[in-house]
């Protein structure tokens, strides 16, 4: 947990209302943001009314108001309701920021303890888990700009830095530095530095295949061991008169035939 969270969680519920931004606010940001990312949505009454994402960060917001006053089984069940609605299970415990958009909404699992930073972008069939069964902070925390694939499991209390892509069923159980694409299972660094000047970094299709590569590698050095084998059928095959031509003459010397026959006998 960085700085500014430890600070907001330090202040009473009073005053971090006056310092966080109304549920009106936030909602309005979600929905634009659907807009931004997604070339299929194409008016913010599609936002409003049909976009899963929208309706369960809309539910959540407010059941994490209520669970921030004390309040324990109404957000619990306004959640539950929203799981149903929209097949987005969310625990009105876990924190996210501004300009949270879930694509598709299918099969999202956000733990209680889990913590989104600003301008997030999940797909569906993503999981940010825990993995134990003890009390306190044991969700991840993504900060700002991240992408998480679809089907990607991130477990655990660790941090996603700011900007890093999560390939698509990658399951994430270490840190993840800041810009960084992370690919696999378990999930490795392929890309440390990935910057991108034109906004948010959708580009999937661009993330590196290192299982794919491993194996083109496999195939191009099986290829160059046949090269080298055919190579080496193809000489001719030695021969007592083929040996003759590479002979340095010392068969036609006097006493040669002696020492062959020494030779032998030994």
């Amino acid at each position: 947990m960085n700085s500014k969270t430890e600070a907001s969680a330090a202040l009473p519920v009073s005053a971090q209302d006056e310092r966080r931004p109304s549920w009106w606010t936030l909602l309005r940001g979600d929905v634009r943001c659907v807009l931004e990312r997604d070339p299929a949505a194409r008016s913010l009454l599609e936002a409003w009314t049909i976009y899963p994402g929208v309706q369960a960060i809309a539910l959540h917001r407010m059941a994490h108001a209520l669970w921030r006053r004390g309040w324990r089984y109404l957000p619990r069940w306004i959640s539950f309701f929203a799981r149903w609605l929209t097949q987005v299970d969310i625990h009105p415990g876990a924190r996210i920021g501004a300009r949270f958009f879930i694509d598709h909404g299918s099969c999202v699992v956000i733990g209680e303890t889990a913590e989104i930073g600003q301008d997030v972008t999940l797909y569906h069939g993503v999981t940010l888990g825990g993995t134990t069964w003890t009390a306190g902070k044991r969700h991840p925390t993504l900060g700002d700009r991240v992408v998480v694939g679809a089907g990607a499991k991130i477990l655990g209390p660790i941090l996603v830095g700011d900007r890093a892509r999560i390939a698509a069923n990658s399951v994430v159980i270490d840190p993840v530095p800041a810009d960084a694409t992370v690919v696999g299972i378990p999930g490795r660094v392929v890309a440390p530095r990935r910057r991108t000047t034109h906004g948010f970094d959708l580009d999937h299709h661009l993330i590196p295949d290192p299982v794919g590569k491993a194996i083109a590698c496999l195939l191009e050095r099986v290829a160059q061991l046949e090269r080298t084998q055919q190579s080496q059928a193809a000489l001719p095959i030695a021969t007592p008169e083929a040996a003759c031509g590479a002979c340095d003459g010392r068969c036609t010397e006097p006493g040669f035939e002696t020492l062959l026959e020494t030779s032998i006998e030994e």
